[in-house]
């Protein structure tokens, strides 16, 4: 999974640009490379011969609160999207206390519940990474679709603010979602020197609440420094599986470690994007008075023409296309 990531000092500003141009990376990337190859669907995962190449958003910020961009961003290829990274968005709350912008009283408001629908509908996977523990919440109980938290780990084991606690655990074992293992120190150890035994733990912890169906392994050696002993890169994964079997954790379990949960998790996403169909896209519209900045167009606040023509003309609340029509025509 490749994440099209952008910093949260671009949010309400330039993000989306930002995000179209790591999109437009990571295709080029997918296209130039033989042994790679961009996919979009579980069935292609399963199918491909090759490294197979998802696009994630890491951060809602990227979507600047606008349902119709989330849209053509699933046209370009984008499968899952992390609600928030380091940074609120408007309508969802951030584990993180680095940017706490976009204060309110309410983890996920009514516009981030359309985003959780919109998603299901178009076939998105929700990933709750960088949530904050009620906005997670509040997501596993309204999702009809699987979630992931896509480098996360437990609680239980590393009391930090990233980790997933064991009601959350309990959630999603019933929601059917993953949480994929993440390795940094600092949230498998607290900060303090890990080694494949101190992942394990997660792995075992997991585990006991939510069942082995509900494990992947999220790395993350991308966005961090720092990795236990043993660890250090994807090329040790051989050693992290090996000490789960000595832990007496079976091949079956294993292989759904490795991938066939997260793939399990994608067909599913994909079956409910299926049963909504005959959905409508959601025209709902955040409330302009909690994205009011400064970067951003009202286009609401348009007063009619008071052109030659001697007519009334609503244009301020017909949609960009029509408005084109009426130009030409009249």
């Amino acid at each position: 999974m490749w994440s099209a990531y952008v910093m949260c000092s671009a949010q309400d500003k330039d993000a989306v640009r930002l995000t179209l141009e790591q999109i437009d990376v990571i295709k080029r990337m997918c296209s130039n490379y033989e042994e790679l190859e961009l996919v979009t669907s579980s069935t292609a995962v399963r199918e491909t011969k090759k490294i197979g190449c998802l696009i994630a958003i890491e951060g809602g910020h990227s979507i600047d609160s606008s349902l119709p961009a989330l849209r053509m961003f699933y046209d370009l290829g984008v499968r899952s999207l992390a609600l928030t990274h380091t940074c609120n968005t408007p309508w969802a709350e951030t584990s993180s206390s680095i940017h706490r912008v976009h204060q309110r009283d309410i983890s996920l408001t009514e516009f981030g519940k359309e985003v959780v629908k919109e998603m299901n509908r178009l076939g998105m996977m929700i990933d709750l990474s960088h949530s904050s523990v009620s906005t997670a919440r509040a997501v596993l109980l309204i999702s009809r679709a699987p979630v992931i938290f896509s480098h996360s780990s437990a609680s239980a084991v590393c009391n930090n603010p990233r980790n997933v606690p064991d009601d959350l655990l309990q959630l999603l074992k019933k929601n059917g979602g993953i949480v994929m293992v993440n390795l940094y120190n600092r949230f498998v150890a607290c900060g303090k020197k890990a080694n494949i035994a101190t992942v394990a733990d997660h792995f075992d912890h997991i585990k006991k609440i939510a069942g082995s169906e509900s494990i992947g392994i999220g790395g993350d050696y991308d966005g961090a420094r720092g990795f236990p002993e043993g660890l250090e890169d994807v090329s040790k994964y051989p050693a992290l599986i090996q000490e789960l079997l000595q832990r007496d954790w079976t091949e079956h379990e294993l292989a759904g470690v490795l991938r066939g949960n997260f793939l399990r998790v994608f067909e599913q996403v994909e079956r409910v994007r299926d049963e909504l169909q005959a959905e409508p896209a959601s025209e709902k519209e955040i409330s302009l008075k909690e994205v009011d900045n400064p970067c951003r167009s009202n286009l609401r606040t348009l007063l009619p023409s008071s052109g030659s023509l001697g007519r009334h003309h609503p244009s301020a609340s017909l949609p960009l296309p029509f408005l084109l029509f009426l130009l030409i025509v009249f």
